[in-house]
């Protein structure tokens, strides 16, 4: 069977590394559980993942690749083919008796930022996340206070995981060999204590970052600043601090006293 020719507007980079396969597949310890998939492709990853003798659910927004993976579905494998940010998470694995969860994926840099937004947002029990994304992405997930890619992608995925950079990926691993290269990053579920809301929070701590060259106060004007004030000063900063300078437990501080 012809390989498909991968599609510039869906961001395809097809992973043809046999080697960094079984690595990604290996990156979890499964039996018995639910593995979701995004973005299988032609199935390179998807046919290691079945052997896993799990659960797996795999999005696919591009049906050019069915005839890559409709012999690869059977009673423990499901392919659906849509847009994983339409969909409900919830809804597709209702029905499924299941372990643990883990989410699997080779995400596109434009649409990195929604898909995570997505499953988080979607309060599915996630044990962990392996997903393959650009090095400079892989550099902001785990960016630490200060550091030029610290931002505000950094605060919201690490308040709800551990995030660990697994390894790097050459861009020859690829078909098309993009211009960039990858990594594989794992993210271990945290237990939310705080019992934020996502949604409120993600937009909180982008309002933070609006303008990363100003100081919270700035930034923050619709607040009462006062309280801000104190919080900064109780957490050795001073009331012209900018977002990039906190660290993630004094944006909790802020947001629980000001927003929830």
């Amino acid at each position: 069977m012809q390989d498909l020719k991968a599609k510039k507007s869906l961001g395809q980079n097809f992973l043809n590394d046999d080697n960094i396969l079984n690595k990604i597949a290996n990156s979890i310890d499964t039996e018995n559980d639910l593995i979701i998939e995004i973005g299988p492709g032609m199935g390179a990853l998807t046919k290691k993942l079945i052997k896993k003798n799990s659960y797996l659910i795999a999005y696919e927004i591009d049906e050019r690749t069915k005839p890559f993976l409709l012999h690869l579905e059977n009673e423990k494998t499901r392919i659906i083919y849509n847009d994983f940010l339409k969909t409900n998470l919830k809804e597709d694995i209702k029905n499924i008796t299941y372990n643990r969860l883990y989410i699997i994926a080779n995400i596109p840099y434009y649409i990195t930022t929604p898909i995570i937004e997505h499953i988080i947002e979607s309060e599915i029990p996630v044990e962990s996340m392996v997903l393959l994304v650009q090095k400079e992405v892989a550099d902001r997930f785990s960016a630490k206070p200060k550091s030029k890619d610290y931002g505000s992608l950094t605060v919201y995925l690490n308040t709800y995981f551990k995030v660990d950079k697994l390894f790097d990926v050459k861009n020859t691993c690829f078909n098309p060999v993009p211009k960039v290269d990858s990594a594989v990053v794992k993210f271990t579920k945290k237990n939310n204590e705080y019992n934020i809301d996502s949604v409120k929070f993600s937009k909180f701590i982008k309002e933070c970052f609006s303008m990363k060259r100003k100081t919270l106060k700035n930034n923050l004007k619709k607040y009462d600043f006062t309280i801000i004030k104190e919080i900064l000063l109780e957490n050795g900063y001073n009331e012209s601090a900018r977002a990039e300078e906190l660290d993630l437990d004094t944006f909790i501080k802020i947001y629980m006293k000001i927003v929830k």
